[in-house]
């Protein structure tokens, strides 16, 4: 562990139930911003919740314009028309709304404003810090933390692959942390969301760019996902379980923003961009199976997870500990539904066909270096078939 660390969050956070309201005052505190663009899709605008933004910042006298354009997987040509809104109308900052493709994409916007344009500018191993214009983010699910993430995933349109911009630019200003917003969330994307949220927590802790501030943010989130997702699944009603989730995932993004993502990450992102998988869902496909993989590099740490988690007992030595996070993850995929790839509905022919961009995609993210153990390309593609083979009985 590096003995001396740069912490990168946003200048603040306005965290609980209710903050939403306080749009107007963040947007105040930021300074010069006077003419937002809000970035969304077509859910927040049909659930009314893109209309209650413009609506409290028109009792302060602002005017803003909304881009409803992001889809799942922002792509390069979703951000490019984008910045075609922002520029015909003006504006001056950007607000993200909605769940990790809007935040992203509104990021990729922000900082595109002012810079290059060219996605693959921003392509790993760059990191990129000059700021763009301001970013204000309103995150409406629980699960990326990407409100507080110096990351923003966007797939480039001509090679399918999903490029993580990352740098000191892409941290937004500030966030607006509002639990209320995500009670209206279905089942499947609480559950999506939240081991989501789990898989950063995990990968954050086992990293090998982790940080003493990483590991307290993760532990905790862990905590929390381990204590609440199952009962955010049975009751969606339960609010206090949906804003402990929504904690989680805001911790779980400093932990993983500070420390990196590892292999799971890696070789989930083209399961998104090939296959359209929902992105916390296919990390809990995968998660499991590269944890078992790599939990001989890390016994202890791996043991403080399942410890952590609450999926084993304070007594048990490591390696009980580390067989029982194992079987804990497996046992908890099952309990909240994750589809297996065939279940899913991947195509077993374009699978297979798709192993080798697959490996090499997750590789050329650098992700897969800040595991506890590396592996190489024959490695990804075997992981790969071990994940597909374990729903295909």
């Amino acid at each position: 562990m590096r003995e001396t660390v740069r912490i990168c969050m946003p200048r603040f956070l306005q965290i609980g139930r209710g903050s939403l309201d306080k749009v107007p005052d963040v947007l105040a505190r930021i300074g010069s911003a006077n003419r937002p663009l809000i970035v969304t899709d077509k859910v927040m605008v049909d659930q009314g919740i893109a209309a209650r933004v413009r609506e409290r910042l028109a009792r302060h006298n602002v005017r803003c314009g909304v881009f409803d354009g992001v889809v799942p997987d922002p792509t390069d040509e979703v951000v490019r028309a984008g910045l075609a809104t922002l520029e015909a109308g003006g504006h001056d900052c950007v607000i993200g709304l909605g769940g990790g493709s809007p935040l992203d994409a509104a990021k990729a916007m922000a900082v595109m404003a002012r810079h290059p344009r060219d996605l693959l500018f921003y392509r790993p191993p760059r990191e990129f810090d000059t700021p763009g214009l301001p970013m204000i983010a309103i995150p409406t699910t629980a699960g990326t933390g990407s409100e507080v993430t110096h990351h923003a995933v966007i797939v480039h349109v001509e090679t399918r692959e999903k490029i993580s911009c990352r740098g000191e630019a892409f941290v937004p200003v500030a966030a607006i942390v509002d639990y209320e917003l995500t009670l209206s969330k279905p089942r499947r994307l609480i559950a999506d969301n939240a081991l989501d949220t789990l898989t950063h927590a995990i990968e954050s802790y086992v990293s090998r760019k982790r940080t003493v501030f990483s590991d307290r943010m993760a532990l905790d989130c862990m905590r929390l996902v381990g204590a609440h997702v199952q009962r955010a699944y049975d009751d969606t009603e339960d609010a206090e379980a949906r804003e402990h989730l929504m904690l989680a995932a805001t911790l779980g993004g400093l932990a993983f923003s500070n420390a990196s993502i590892c292999l799971v990450h890696a070789m989930s992102r083209p399961l998104g961009s090939l296959f359209h998988v929902p992105h916390g869902m296919s990390n809990a496909m995968l998660l499991p199976t590269v944890t078992e993989f790599s939990s001989t590099a890390a016994t202890d740490r791996y043991a403080d997870c399942g410890r952590a988690i609450g999926l084993c007992d304070t007594g048990d030595d490591d390696a009980l500990a580390v067989r029982k996070l194992i079987d804990g993850l497996h046992a908890c995929n099952s309990r909240l539904e994750v589809p297996s790839m065939r279940a899913f509905g991947i195509d077993r022919d374009a699978f297979s066909d798709a192993l080798d961009q697959m490996a090499e995609d997750a590789l050329r993210s650098g992700a897969p270096n800040n595991n506890p153990r590396i592996a190489n390309k024959e490695e990804i593609i075997a992981l790969f078939l071990q994940v597909w083979s374990a729903g295909d009985g």
